[in-house]
This record gives C-alpha cells, sequence and structure tokens, in this order.
C-alpha cells in the first residue's frame, strides 16, 4: 500500500510537470482574442449579420415603390403561310410567314399616399434591425466573457488541489517517516494517507471541471483553444475600484443601451404603419407608356407605335377594411410603446441591481483575502511546528484543507467580483472592456 501510494506521488508530480511545461511553450488566450474569435466565427454574430441584410434588402424592396418599372418582350411566331392585301396599289402584308413583335413597356405610380408610411415603417424597422444586432453581438461578448472568467477559475482551483496534493504528500512522508522512527503513531500515517488520498480525488474533479469549462468556451469561440488563458489583470484591478452612483449610470444606460433603441425605433416604425390605412382613403395615380414594333405592318402600314397613359384609382368603400387595420395597428403601436416604458424601468432595476451586487462581491473579496492570508500563515505555521514534532498529523492535515478551501472560496470571490463588473457594463450599455458600441449608420 505505501509502494502504491509513493508511486502515485511521482505520477501525478510527473504529469503536472508535463502539462505545466507543455502549457508554457503556447501562446496564452486573452480575454480580447476570446471575444474578437466568437464575434467573427459564432454563428449567433453570423445570424445578426444576415439579419441585418435582411433588413436592408426590405428598405430596399420598399423604395422600388417610387421607382418605374421597365419592361422588356418579344415574340416569334412561324405560320404555315403568309395573308397579304393590296391597297391603293400596295401590297401589306397582313399576316407574315415569319412574324416578330416587341414592346418596350413603362408603369410608375406617380402618386400612392400609402407608399410614404409603408416605406417609412421599413427604414425605421431596418434602423431597429441594426440595433437589435449590435446589442446580440453585445451580449454573445459578455457570455464569452463569463464562460472565460469560468474557465480561468476552474483553472486556479485545480492549481490549488495540486499545492494541497503537493502539501499532503509531503506531510505524507513526514509520517511516514517519523512512524518508522517510532517518534508517532500509526494513526498519524493514516490521518495523512487520508488527507493525501482526499486531494488526489479533488485533483480528478478538477480536472475534469476544467476540461467541461473549456469546451463551453470552445464553443463559444468556435475554436479549440491551444496553451494557457492570459488572467484579465485590468478587468480585475478596474473591478475592485468603487464605482459611479447610480444617479450619474442609469442616464448613461437610457442613451446607450442598443435594446432599447431596438425597441423605440420598433415603436416609431409601428407608429407609420398606423397611419398607413388613413391613407387609402385618398386616391392614387400612375401612368403608363408603351413602344411596340413588328414587321407586320397591317392596314395601318406602320410596323411601329407607341401609347401613353394615365390612370387613377380610387376606393370609396373597402368593407371597413382600412378602419379594421387603423384600430388594430394603432393597437400595436400601443404595445410597442408600452415595451419602451417596461424596458425603461427595468434597465433602472439593472443598474441598480448590479450596483448592489458589485457592492456585495467588493466585501466578499477584501473577507476571503483575509481568511486566504490567515489560512497561508497557519499552514506555515503549522506545517514547521509538525516538522519539528511539537504538533500532530491532524493539525497538519487540517491546516491544509483550510489554505485549499480559503483559496478556493478566494478565486470564486475573485472572478465573481469579475462578473459582477461585466454585468454593471452590461447594464449601462458598455461592452466587457468599457467601450461603447455604435453605428453611424443607424442614426
Amino acid at each position: 500500500m505505501k509502494l502504491k501510494i509513493h508511486y502515485l506521488i511521482i505520477a501525478f508530480s510527473l504529469a503536472a510537470a508535463v502539462s505545466v511545461s507543455g502549457e508554457e511553450n503556447k501562446t496564452a488566450l486573452t480575454l480580447e482574442s476570446a471575444v474578437q474569435s466568437a464575434l467573427s466565427r459564432n454563428e449567433r454574430a453570423a445570424v445578426a449579420d444576415q439579419r441585418v441584410i435582411a433588413a436592408d434588402a426590405r428598405s430596399m424592396k420598399g423604395r422600388s415603390v417610387f421607382l418605374p418599372n421597365l419592361n422588356l418582350s418579344g415574340s416569334y411566331t412561324r405560320r404555315p403561310y403568309e395573308v397579304t392585301r393590296e391597297l391603293d396599289g400596295q401590297e401589306i402584308i397582313i399576316q407574315s410567314l415569319n412574324a416578330l413583335a416587341g414592346s418596350v413597356t413603362v408603369n410608375s405610380v406617380l402618386l400612392d399616399f400609402r407608399s410614404f408610411p409603408l416605406y417609412r415603417q421599413l427604414k425605421l424597422e431596418n434602423k431597429a434591425e441594426k440595433s437589435n444586432s449590435l446589442e446580440s453581438k453585445r451580449g454573445l461578448s459578455f457570455e464569452v466573457c463569463g464562460a472565460f472568467l469560468a474557465a480561468l477559475g476552474v483553472e486556479q482551483v485545480l492549481k490549488a488541489a495540486q499545492q494541497r496534493l503537493d502539501y499532503a504528500g509531503q506531510n505524507f512522508k513526514a509520517s511516514r517517516a517519523r512512524y518508522e522512527a517510532q517518534l508517532v503513531s500509526v494513526n498519524d500515517v493514516t490521518r495523512a494517507e487520508l488527507e493525501y488520498a482526499t486531494a488526489v480525488k479533488g485533483i480528478t474533479g478538477a480536472g475534469g471541471d476544467v476540461e467541461t469549462a473549456r469546451l463551453q468556451l470552445e464553443l463559444l469561440l468556435g475554436m479549440k483553444i491551444e496553451g494557457l488563458l492570459e488572467n484579465p489583470e485590468q478587468l480585475l484591478s478596474h473591478a475592485e475600484a468603487p464605482p459611479p452612483g447610480a444617479e450619474q449610470l442609469i442616464p448613461e444606460a437610457l442613451d446607450r443601451r442598443q435594446d432599447l433603441h431596438s425597441l423605440r425605433w420598433h415603436a416609431r416604425a409601428q407608429h407609420a404603419a398606423a397611419s398607413e390605412p388613413a391613407m387609402r382613403w385618398l386616391p392614387s395615380l400612375s401612368i403608363n407608356g408603351q413602344y411596340r414594333f413588328t414587321n407586320e405592318s397591317g392596314f395601318a402600314g406602320k410596323k411601329t407605335t407607341w401609347s401613353v397613359g394615365l390612370g387613377a384609382n380610387w376606393n370609396i368603400f373597402d368593407g371597413f377594411a382600412r378602419i379594421a387595420d387603423y384600430k388594430e395597428r394603432k393597437a400595436l403601436a400601443a404595445i410597442a410603446d408600452l415595451d419602451v416604458r417596461a424596458a425603461l424601468r427595468k434597465v433602472e432595476v439593472e443598474v441598480r441591481s448590479a450596483l448592489v451586487t458589485l457592492a456585495n462581491q467588493q466585501a466578499s473579496l477584501k473577507q476571503a483575502t483575509v481568511a486566504l492570508d490567515v489560512a497561508r500563515k497557519n499552514a506555515v505555521e503549522t506545517t514547521e511546528l509538525y516538522r519539528q514534532g511539537l504538533t500532530g498529523a491532524l493539525q497538519a492535515a487540517d491546516a491544509n484543507v483550510r489554505l485549499y478551501e480559503s483559496e478556493v472560496d478566494f478565486i470564486r470571490e475573485r472572478y465573481g467580483l469579475a462578473m459582477a463588473f461585466l454585468n454593471l457594463r452590461m447594464a449601462i450599455g458598455l461592452d466587457p472592456f468599457g467601450n461603447q458600441q455604435t453605428n453611424d449608420n443607424i442614426r
């Protein structure tokens, strides 16, 4: 049993050394690079871009109402015989053996009052979709940051578990040596062996957590992660600084948030659509022209002809359809306005909640830092006392466990603070790095 445990110690030490040396030879992945990779590789970002393209196409289609339609057509007819007539001594082809005909037709709407609100609706919906696209990408960026910090956190826990295993291994060897020298009882060896076995189990669990967290991050990035993850020290240091007050941040959030802009554009689009049924009471005017040519001159003796026409349409009664449409669209516009009002109140709550969470996390991190310092001091002192034979294996193992638990708690609180800080940035409309996302084409 002792020989197996000894080999376990050597195996874990070699595996840790190989793992660390292999990781160090690879370039560390930064948080900025991870976000950029997700924005360029993740399907959600591509979907957001395609939705903008579709919205642009709908806007272009709406604009086509104001432009003329040009149509060119031609035909060829083969007949079994040719029909001719003589008129005033001139032979006229009535039906040609090979008949050719062609025409050019132009149609254009001169005035249709319905087109103006419908086109305005499409333009506003286009702006809403662009704002929504920016917000979708911003949400993806924060999701990547959360997965990145989660992966970093479990990697730090794995390092703490490795340190616990190292201490447990040292204590186990020391207790065995002291037992062989008949300085302690076999109970000390058993307690040290139990602590070592628990540390081995902790390594296994932490390693699985690291693998799972990396897989989740790779899913968002759309690529395989090689090497270490670089600690975002700048983000962590900013998270520890006191934030501005809610009175300052809430107006900024209401101005920055692209999801709010999207709702506002959508509400304006609904109001534009609501005015369209009223325009149906007005007449519409159109113009059309045609130029026709053929090799069959007919009795007129002309191979070409043209025509121009002006049309008017006035729908006097449509079975109250326009009135029903007006009521429906007014209701939809009112719903859109209520959605904007609800979103404005929700943003205020999100900002205030994020500030409360951030303040709590900052306080928790300070407490965890103090606890970790005490645990480290206690572990060093207990290890030295155990080496001198002034304390037992139980106290040494307990000190090692408390150090490990304090390190894990510190890691969770530190990255929990970073997540709270990111949540605040998300609530106030910034990207994970404190920048404001804008699209000049929207305004």
